[in-house]
């Protein structure tokens, strides 16, 4: 199939409710914001510490062979794209793509906070070279997954072309976060790791 019209399929049907997306879109960026004014609470502060201390010393300037921050950041990734599409099995699952947006983007908006405060230039600089274009588009992909599950889980059946769509749906995204982490694994080898081995 040309990947160009795979491509205008899969979004012109995450976004034919453009509401639901909409929605979605504005719970993830309402808990970013959320993030950001309460990361230095004491009930959230360690918490959003932990995560930004183990972004930047074990993906930034990790001595991990930058393949293998690749292929772990891509697995997650990947879960996570997993629940959010099987999410949409069934109208239950629809807790999950909230749950979840709402969570990540707590935790995006701490962690953007963070990296200023406590880790200066340098934290400006991971900032803006890697933690928000890639997390942002890591996002849209889970926004628009989300979105398509919403569709899809009142009128599922395993029978008939729904599995099938189910499981392109899932191999093309796939392809997007593997395609956003190497990416990601570019600019750490290009930026971050030549300057983390040498101290």
């Amino acid at each position: 199939m040309n990947p160009l019209f795979l491509l205008k399929n899969v979004f012109s049907r995450a976004f034919e409710r453009k509401w639901v997306f909409v929605l979605l879109f504005l719970a993830f960026l309402c808990s970013t914001m959320c993030g950001i004014v309460f990361a230095k609470t004491p009930a959230f502060y360690d918490y959003n510490f932990r995560i930004c201390a183990n972004f930047v010393e074990q993906v930034c300037f990790s001595d991990k062979n930058v393949f293998l921050i690749f292929l772990e950041r891509t697995a997650g990734s990947a879960f996570l794209l997993l629940l959010l599409l099987a999410a949409g099995i069934h109208p239950v699952g629809l807790a999950v793509p909230p749950i979840a947006l709402i969570f990540r983007g707590y935790t995006f908006g701490g962690m953007l906070t963070l990296l200023f405060s406590v880790y200066g230039m340098t934290g400006a600089l991971i900032c803006f070279t890697i933690c928000l274009p890639v997390h942002l588009l890591l996002d849209l992909v889970f926004l628009c997954a989300s979105s398509l599950s919403c569709f899809r889980a009142f009128r599922f059946s395993f029978c008939g072309d729904d599995l099938k769509e189910l499981l392109s749906d899932f191999l093309f995204f796939l392809a997007l976060v593997a395609l956003i982490c190497l990416i990601e694994m570019l600019l750490l080898l290009t930026l971050f790791h030549p300057i983390g081995n040498l101290v």
